[in-house]
């Protein structure tokens, strides 16, 4: 999302380079730069103003030491800032309660409901929760169901009430019946307008009035730019929420949003939405995404991922395995669907510093690791797990079966055989 303002930042800082230090003329000139990147990423002015205000402030009260050129203290300074402007550390949800209830709010489209079904499953699987769900939106029946469906993919109770057309009352009906069979959290999905309209606000400070959340959250689509923003104010100065949550940061849009939504209405923002995926939801540190902004990737991140999918057991019996010459398709199989459970593949490609710069115009798609699928998926038990019996009869009925051609199995098993015998080295590497 963020690839036109790091590009452009990128420039901004080259202004500097070779300068032997810092001057108030060549700050002024990086700063204005600055400036004006931040607003073609569709940055708030005022928000824009203040914080290259705040950076050419800093620059200036430096000295810069030897080891040191200017060009990097600015990146420093520059970091510091965005980190500090989108919040400085991570917010967490308020969940004490009996049950914590947690109300949603946002517009139409806004990816509210996708959302609820996101924060079921992460609380259910990342902080061991029992949640219940509540399709409160009485005016689309369609909202219910898609709520409904997303409740059975990650195994959460939702509550329909369909017979009950006061969202109040559907509301105090669902907690009521939390509360009897001991659920832990609550997520009121509620109903959205395409535009902001007394009625909807009404509605909405009811629900709250009526059943105390202890967080009230706001549900925004990234890609909506400066209207984010406004938006978010208006929802504030009637509901005085507690936290933003911003979708579809995966998307093409300019990322204004995300720099400018915390300082005009001075509320965290508590989560990011990356993909449709119901895993592709991350809590926001503000310094993460400063160094995603500056082309840093996000190393902890992706290591986080990885941490979530990694099974001591699993780890264990693959590296006998593989000490013995017995990797096979199978287990090849059971690592490439741990990779997909981290993200989509762009979103991964995006924490690895330089990568952003590397593949730029490459499209990554998610597909890329079908064709290896439909390979293996082709091939017979006794096959997969024995790669020395594929002989050319046995590629050809795979490639046939696969819908690919000789060509593609046999890189495939020229890149399977590579992979066996780097980890083969690793491992003997490490008995050393």
């Amino acid at each position: 999302m963020f690839d036109n303002l790091s590009e452009r930042l990128e420039r901004s800082f080259k202004i500097l380079k070779g300068e032997g230090r810092i001057t108030e003329i060549n700050i002024a000139e990086t700063v204005k730069d600055i400036r004006k990147a931040l607003l073609e990423a569709d940055v708030n002015y005022k928000t824009a103003k203040q914080f290259t205000d705040s950076v050419k402030a800093k620059a200036l009260g430096q000295n810069v030491m030897t080891a040191v050129r200017p060009g990097q203290l600015m990146v420093k300074i520059t970091h510091d800032e965005l980190a500090a402007l989108m919040g400085a550390e991570a917010v967490e949800l308020n969940l004490k309660g009996n049950p914590a209830i947690i109300l949603l709010s946002g517009l139409q489209g806004s990816g509210k409901t996708t959302f609820a079904a996101k924060l079921a499953n992460f609380l259910q699987t990342k902080k061991g929760k029992k949640v219940m769900l509540v399709a409160d939106d009485v005016y689309r029946p369609a909202a219910i169901e898609q709520l409904r469906v997303l409740g059975e993919q990650i195994n959460a109770k939702v509550f329909t009430g369909e017979t009950i057309s006061n969202p109040v009352e559907k509301a105090k009906k669902a907690i009521a019946e939390a509360r009897t069979y001991g659920y832990d959290v609550v997520i009121v999905d509620t109903a959205g307008r395409l535009a902001v309209d007394e009625q909807m606000m009404n509605e909405i400070a009811a629900i709250k009035d009526a059943i105390q959340p202890q967080e009230t959250l706001f549900v925004v689509d990234a890609m909506t730019g400066q209207d984010a923003v406004n938006t978010a104010k208006a929802f504030n100065d009637r509901l005085d929420f507690d936290g933003v949550i911003l979708t579809k940061l995966d998307g093409d849009a300019r990322g204004g949003a995300a720099l400018s939504i915390r300082s005009v209405v001075e509320k965290p923002i508590k989560f990011i939405g990356t993909g449709e995926k119901m895993e592709a939801l991350d809590v926001f540190h503000p310094a993460r995404m400063a160094d995603r902004i500056l082309g840093m990737g996000d190393v902890v991140s992706l290591v986080e991922r990885a941490q979530e999918q990694y099974d001591e057991e699993e780890a264990r019996r693959i590296s006998k395995r593989i000490a013995q010459n017995r990797f096979d398709f199978n287990d090849f199989l059971g690592q490439l669907n741990q990779i997909k459970k981290m993200g989509s593949m762009k979103d991964l490609m995006g924490m690895i510093p330089g990568m952003d710069k590397a593949l730029k115009g490459v499209e990554i798609s998610d597909d890329a690791f079908k064709p290896v699928e439909a390979i293996i998926g082709s091939m017979t038990p006794e096959e997969r797990a024995n790669p020395a019996l594929l002989n050319g009869s046995r590629k050809n009925r795979i490639a046939k079966g696969s819908g690919t051609s000789i060509v593609e199995v046999n890189r495939f098993l020229k890149q399977f055989e590579q992979t066996s015998k780097m980890m083969r080295k690793v491992q003997q590497m490490r008995r050393r």
